[in-house]
C-alpha cells in the first residue's frame, strides 16, 4: 500500500496522501458506491416488479470487468486487487449472518407437514434438473478449455446443484408481489421450495466435500464430521437456544446477553464448519434452523441483525461476485451456444420436472406451468454455489460467467411469465353481491363490513365502532383486516410465512405477544357480541396493497370498506402523517372500491380498551347537508341509533346550493323521513334527536359543529353540497377534513362515508359489468371457502379443506 504500508486510515488529502491507498476509506467508498448503484437499479426495475436480488446481481456485474470495470483506471482506483481481501471478508461475513436469517425463516415443522403433492413436485424439481445438470457438465468440459483439468466428480455435482436450486426467499418475494402467496398455487410452490432449499444445502455440502484436493478417504471424513456437527447442533445447541427462548417471556425485552451469545454461536458454528471443510456458511445456517421460532426470541434476532446485514453488507457479496464475472470471457459461437444450452436445460429440467409431476397429481395445466416457472427462480443461493465452485477451482472464469447469466435470466423471466400465464378468475363471477351500500332496499339484510387497521393500537377503536354498528335487526359480519407493509427486510418474508401458516394477523416487533393479544381481543369480542369478526391480514407493498383491500371486499361481498385515516393521533392531540404512500392507499380505495367506503379518524373511541356491550354509552352526531354521501352516512348512523347504549343526534343543515337540485332534494327528504320512521319504530327511549339547522354561512356551520364537539363520534358524508370548512381539504372532503384538523378541538373520532357509485368508480366495474348490484344469492360465505380463508391476498381457488 503506497506510502502507508499496513496502515488502515490515511492522514488526509492535505497531508499529501491519497485516501484510496488505505483500507478504511477505500472500503467506505466501495460500500457507498455499491448501495447507490444497487438501490438505483432496484428503483428502475420496480415497474417490472423484479425482486431486489435482480438489481443486486446486475449492479455487481456493471461494477465489474463486464462494464465499468473495463476501464482499468476505474478498477484500479475503486476496486484494486489489494482491496479484494477486505471486500470479500466483509461480503462473506454479511453472507454468513444472512444465511443465519435464512435458517430463521425455515421452519422444520412446516417442512415435515408438507403435503404429498408438494413433496412430489419438490423431488421431481430436484432430480430432473440435477440429472440434466450432470449431462450439461459433459458439454461444458468438452467445449470450454481449462475445465478438462478440473476435478470431474465435484464438477458434475456442482452443475447438478446449480440447475436444481430454487431460491426460497426470492420465490416468497415474487409470490407476495403477485398476490399469489396464499392461493393454493402459492402454498404448494412455497412448500416445495422449502424442501428444495434444504435439499440443495445438503447436496452443496456433498459437492464441497468432494471438491477437496485430498484422497476420497479425506472427503469421507469431511462428510462424516459434517454429519456429526449437525447432530451436535440438534443435541447440544438446540436445547441451549430453547432455554434462552424460554427465559425471554412475552411482553418483556429479550436480554442483551442472549442476543450476543446467539450471534457468537453463529460465528463459532461458522468457524467449526470451516475447519471441517464445508464452508462457514453451513454453520450459520444450521444455527438459524434450530433457533425456536415461537415467542419473541427469533423476532428480536431478526430485528437486530437484518437491517445492517441485508441493507449494508449483503450487497457487497453481489459486487464481489460481479467483480469475478467477466462477460467478455464468453467468446465465440460455441461459448454463447453453451449459454443458450444451459438456460434451456435449466428451464427444461426445472420447469419440465415440476410440470410433469403437477399433471400427474391432477393439477390443471395452466397452474402446472405457473408452478414450473416459479420453481425455476434462482437467487443468492445460486451465487453462493457458483462462488464456492470458482474458489475451489471447479469452475473457471468463463463457466462462472455463463452460470451467473443463466441465474440472472431464469429469475428475471419468472415474474412476467407468471403474470402472463396465470390469471386467476375474478371473484365477481362466482360471488355476486347481495348489497354494495349500507343504505338501499335491503336494509334488513345481512351487512358485511371490511374494516382495515394498521396496528394493534387501532383495535380498541375498531371493535368499539363495530359494537356501535351492530344494530338490532340485521346481522353484521365484520372482516378485520390488518394492513402490513411488505418491505425488503428478511423479517417481512418471515412474517408472510407465519401469517400464511397460522391464519392470524401478524404484528411486527414482538410477534407472539401481539398475536396472542390480538387473537384474544377478537375472540373475546365475538363471545360477548352477536357480531361475527374474522381476522385477516394483507401483507403487500404500499403501492399495491389497495388491490388486496379491493379484491377482498369483492370476494367477501362487503357493503362498506372502513379504512384508517393516513394520520395518527399524537399525545398532544395533533395528527402525524404516516406518509404520502398511506395517503395514496386511501385515495385508490376511494376511487376503485366496488362498494361504499368509510374513512375512520381514530381519536381513541372508548379509550384504549374495548367497551363491553352492556357498558356502551356513546353519543353520535350526524351532520347531514344532503347528497348521496350524506344519505349513506345517515344509513350507517341508523344502525348506530338502534343500539340501546348509543344516543344519536342528527343535525340537518338547510341546502346551500346555488341551483336547487330537485332530484337530490327529493332523495334527501326521503332519506331523512326513512331515518325518522325507522328510529321511531326501533327506539322508544328518546335517545335519538333530530335538529333542523339554519346555518347557511361557514361561520354558522362551524358554530353548530362546535356545539356538538363533546360527542364520541361524528358521522358525515365525504362530499356534501357545502363550501369547504378548511383550506386544502384532503380525502376526507370539505367537512371531514375540518373535523380532523387541528383547528377543531375535540376528542371525538370521525367516520367519513362515501357512497358507492359506479359512475364515479369506473374501475370498480370490473367487479360489476352491469354497473349495478346483481341479484342476491343464498350462497353463504362458508360455502365459498371464506370460513378458513383468513389471510389475504384473496385465495381465488379455495382449497378442499376450506370448502369442506
Amino acid at each position: 500500500m503506497a506510502g502507508g504500508g499496513a496502515k488502515v486510515a490515511s492522514h488526509g488529502a492535505f497531508q499529501g496522501e491519497n485516501p484510496l491507498d488505505y483500507a478504511l476509506p477505500l472500503i467506505i467508498l466501495q460500500i457507498c458506491l455499491v448501495i447507490v448503484v444497487t438501490r438505483g437499479l432496484a428503483y428502475l426495475l420496480r415497474p417490472l416488479r423484479q425482486p431486489r436480488v435482480i438489481a443486486e446481481i446486475i449492479g455487481g456485474i456493471l461494477l465489474g470487468p463486464s462494464a465499468l470495470g473495463r476501464s482499468t483506471t476505474f478498477l484500479d482506483a475503486v476496486f484494486p486487487a489489494r482491496s479484494m481481501v477486505v471486500l470479500d471478508t466483509l461480503a462473506n461475513l454479511g453472507l454468513l449472518f444472512f444465511l443465519f436469517l435464512v435458517g430463521l425463516e425455515l421452519d422444520l415443522n412446516a417442512i415435515r407437514r408438507t403435503g404429498k403433492k408438494a413433496l412430489a413436485i419438490s423431488l421431481s424439481g430436484i432430480a430432473v434438473p440435477f440429472a440434466i445438470g450432470i449431462g450439461t457438465s459433459f458439454a461444458f468440459r468438452a467445449t470450454l478449455p481449462g475445465l478438462q483439468d478440473s476435478p470431474k466428480a465435484p464438477f458434475l455435482v456442482f452443475m447438478g446443484v446449480a440447475l436444481s436450486i430454487t431460491a426460497f426467499p426470492v420465490l416468497a418475494r415474487i409470490l407476495t408481489e403477485l398476490k399469489l402467496l396464499t392461493t393454493d398455487l402459492g402454498r404448494m410452490a412455497m412448500s416445495a421450495a422449502a424442501v428444495d432449499d434444504v435439499t440443495a444445502w445438503i447436496l452443496l455440502a456433498l459437492a464441497i466435500a468432494l471438491s477437496g484436493t485430498g484422497s476420497p478417504i479425506i472427503s469421507l471424513w469431511v462428510l462424516l464430521t459434517a454429519v456429526g456437527f449437525v447432530a451436535a447442533v440438534f443435541v447440544l445447541l438446540r436445547p441451549l437456544l430453547a432455554w434462552m427462548a424460554r427465559r425471554s417471556p412475552e411482553g418483556e425485552p429479550v436480554k442483551e446477553v442472549y442476543i450476543v451469545a446467539t450471534l457468537a454461536l453463529v460465528l463459532a458454528a461458522g468457524f467449526v464448519t470451516d475447519v471441517i471443510g464445508i464452508h462457514a456458511l453451513f454453520g450459520a445456517f444450521m444455527v438459524g434452523i434450530v433457533v425456536p421460532k415461537d415467542g419473541p426470541f427469533a423476532g428480536v434476532l431478526l430485528e437486530k441483525v437484518e437491517e445492517l446485514i441485508s441493507g449494508l453488507f449483503l450487497p457487497l457479496y453481489f459486487v464481489s461476485s460481479g467483480l469475478k464475472t467477466n462477460v467478455a470471457t464468453i467468446r465465440g459461437a460455441k461459448s454463447w451456444g453453451l449459454l443458450v444450452l444451459v438456460i434451456l436445460n435449466a428451464c427444461v429440467g426445472k420447469i419440465g420436472g415440476a410440470v410433469g409431476t403437477c399433471l400427474l397429481v391432477k393439477i390443471p395445466f395452466r397452474e402446472a406451468i405457473t408452478i414450473g416457472f416459479l420453481m425455476n427462480t434462482k437467487g443468492l443461493v445460486e451465487l453462493v454455489v457458483l462462488n464456492i465452485g470458482r474458489d475451489r477451482k471447479v469452475l473457471n472464469d468463463e463457466a462462472f460467467a455463463i452460470m451467473v447469466l443463466m441465474a440472472l435470466f431464469t429469475t428475471f423471466i419468472t415474474t412476467p411469465i407468471v403474470m402472463a400465464v396465470y390469471k386467476p378468475a375474478r371473484p365477481s363471477a362466482s360471488l355476486p353481491y347481495k348489497r354494495r351500500t349500507v343504505g338501499g332496499d335491503d336494509v334488513d339484510g345481512e351487512l358485511r363490513v371490511l374494516a382495515c387497521f394498521h396496528g394493534y393500537r387501532n383495535i380498541p377503536t375498531l371493535l368499539n365502532l363495530v359494537e356501535l354498528s351492530r344494530g338490532t335487526r340485521r346481522r353484521l359480519v365484520v372482516y378485520a383486516m390488518h394492513l402490513v407493509e411488505l418491505s425488503e427486510r428478511s423479517s417481512a418474508i418471515s412474517m408472510v410465512h407465519r401469517t400464511r401458516r397460522n391464519a392470524l394477523p401478524f404484528f411486527s416487533n414482538n410477534r407472539s405477544s401481539s398475536e396472542t393479544t390480538t387473537e384474544v381481543a377478537f375472540e373475546a369480542f365475538q363471545q360477548l357480541s352477536t357480531v361475527r369478526v374474522r381476522p385477516m391480514t394483507a401483507i403487500s407493498v404500499l403501492d399495491t396493497i389497495h388491490r388486496d383491500i379491493i379484491d377482498s371486499a369483492a370476494s367477501k361481498r362487503a357493503a362498506v370498506v372502513i379504512v384508517p385515516y393516513h394520520k395518527t393521533l399524537q399525545a398532544d392531540g395533533s395528527f402525524h402523517s404516516l406518509g404520502s404512500a398511506y395517503h395514496a392507499v386511501n385515495k385508490r380505495v376511494l376511487r376503485e372500491a366496488p362498494c361504499s367506503v368509510a374513512i375512520l379518524v381514530d381519536r381513541g373511541l372508548g379509550g384504549h380498551s374495548q367497551v363491553a356491550a352492556q357498558n356502551v354509552a356513546f353519543t353520535v352526531s350526524v351532520l347531514f347537508f344532503g347528497g348521496p354521501d350524506d344519505r349513506e352516512a345517515l344509513a350507517y348512523a341508523t344502525r348506530m341509533a338502534e343500539h340501546p347504549g348509543v344516543a344519536v343526534t342528527m343535525s340537518r343543515f338547510q341546502p346551500n346550493r346555488a341551483f336547487p337540485e330537485d332530484g337530490e332534494d327529493v332523495a334527501d327528504e326521503a332519506a331523512v323521513e326513512a331515518f325518522k320512521a325507522r328510529v321511531a319504530a326501533a327506539v322508544q327511549d328518546g335517545s335519538v334527536r333530530f335538529e333542523e339547522r339554519e346555518a347557511r354561512t361557514k361561520e354558522e356551520v362551524l358554530e353548530t359543529i362546535a356545539s356538538l364537539s363533546k360527542c364520541n363520534v361524528f358521522v358525515v358524508g365525504r362530499i356534501p353540497p357545502t363550501a369547504p370548512l378548511v383550506e386544502n381539504a384532503d380525502e376526507l372532503g370539505p367537512v371531514g377534513s375540518y373535523l380532523a384538523s387541528a383547528e377543531f378541538k375535540t376528542s371525538a373520532s370521525v367516520l367519513v362515508v362515501k357512497r358507492y357509485d359506479p359512475a364515479t368508480n369506473p374501475k370498480s366495474m370490473r367487479f360489476d359489468p352491469k354497473a349495478r348490484p346483481p341479484v342476491a344469492t343464498d350462497v353463504d360465505d362458508e360455502e365459498m371457502g371464506g370460513a378458513g380463508a383468513t389471510v389475504v391476498p384473496v385465495p381465488w381457488s379455495p382449497s378442499p379443506s376450506e370448502l369442506a
